[in-house]
């Protein structure tokens, strides 16, 4: 067996990014036994335990009981959240921030002299393991520390290790970004309901549509300028529909969308 399997993993914070990072570690190599969960209150952790994972209403127990910890809290609960942990917390531990906008550097500052930290911004995708996930080694971490995240959450999605400058903006771009793309489907739906297709059959053919050119676009490896290219015609439908779109200025509003959510993410870690 995989000796990252062996790893006690735990989770302060039993949220959407925490269950997905857990689902798809347990398709990986970890075992059920050896993950641990904590939050306030017991509303997000039965759906753990259904998965066999172990829960607690105890920080200070998870982290006892951890080599690696996913401090997986709203950014403004950071300070609360590791000052409590704080003294318990050994040099050899792996802590991984998945906090939007919290700087490495506020990590460290809150966490005892020589911590391991590695930050890690996730998205909701993970939910089925096909998340898009970049994480930025702090001062401390070894590469071996991020070869060893790299293997725990592999079977998440796409894993990358990034300088922390891009950290804010995959948050704009693939964190908020798949908000961004549910507003499109939701929007094509409703287009072709206006038309006179039933609801139910056009939200089920948008999300399709979604999925499929979503995977052509990864798996062909072609420039999205060029996919589209291939599906306009000279004078046919997708031209008419692509310039309608244009005119709405929609190529403009989504960057705008991804730097409103980049920039709002460091105003979040400046807090």
């Amino acid at each position: 067996m995989n000796p990252d399997a062996q790893q006690r993993i735990g989770f302060i914070g039993a949220g959407n990014m925490a269950f997905g990072i857990a689902k798809g570690m347990l398709s990986g190599n970890v075992l059920p036994a050896n993950i641990k969960v904590s939050a306030p209150s017991s509303t997000n952790l039965g759906r753990f335990q259904e998965l066999g994972i172990s829960v607690t209403h105890s920080n200070i127990e998870v982290v006892c009981g951890s080599d690696v910890v996913f401090v997986s809290v709203k950014p403004h609960m950071i300070p609360h959240v590791l000052v409590e942990v704080s003294q318990h917390i050994t040099k050899k531990q792996i802590i991984v921030s998945v906090a939007a906008g919290v700087t490495l550097a506020m990590l460290e500052e809150l966490l005892p002299e020589n911590s391991i930290v590695i930050r890690l911004m996730p998205n909701l995708p993970c939910l089925v393991q096909e998340g898009a996930l970049l994480f930025a080694l702090g001062t401390n971490a070894k590469g071996e520390d991020g070869a060893l995240l790299l293997s725990l959450l592999h079977c998440c999605g796409l894993v990358e290790e990034v300088p922390e400058a891009w950290i804010d903006v995959h948050t704009g771009l693939s964190g908020s970004g798949v908000a961004f793309v549910y507003l499109f489907a939701e929007a094509l739906a409703e287009g072709a309901v206006k038309m006179g297709m039933p609801s139910a059959l056009a939200h089920s053919i948008a999300s399709q549509t979604v999925l499929g050119a979503g995977k052509l676009l990864r798996d062909s490896g072609k420039h999205p300028a060029q996919l589209r290219a291939d599906v306009c015609t000279p004078g046919g439908t997708t031209i008419y529909g692509l310039h309608t779109l244009e005119q709405g200025g929609m190529r403009a509003s989504v960057m705008n969308a991804v730097e409103s959510a980049t920039q709002r993410a460091r105003e979040l870690g400046k807090k």
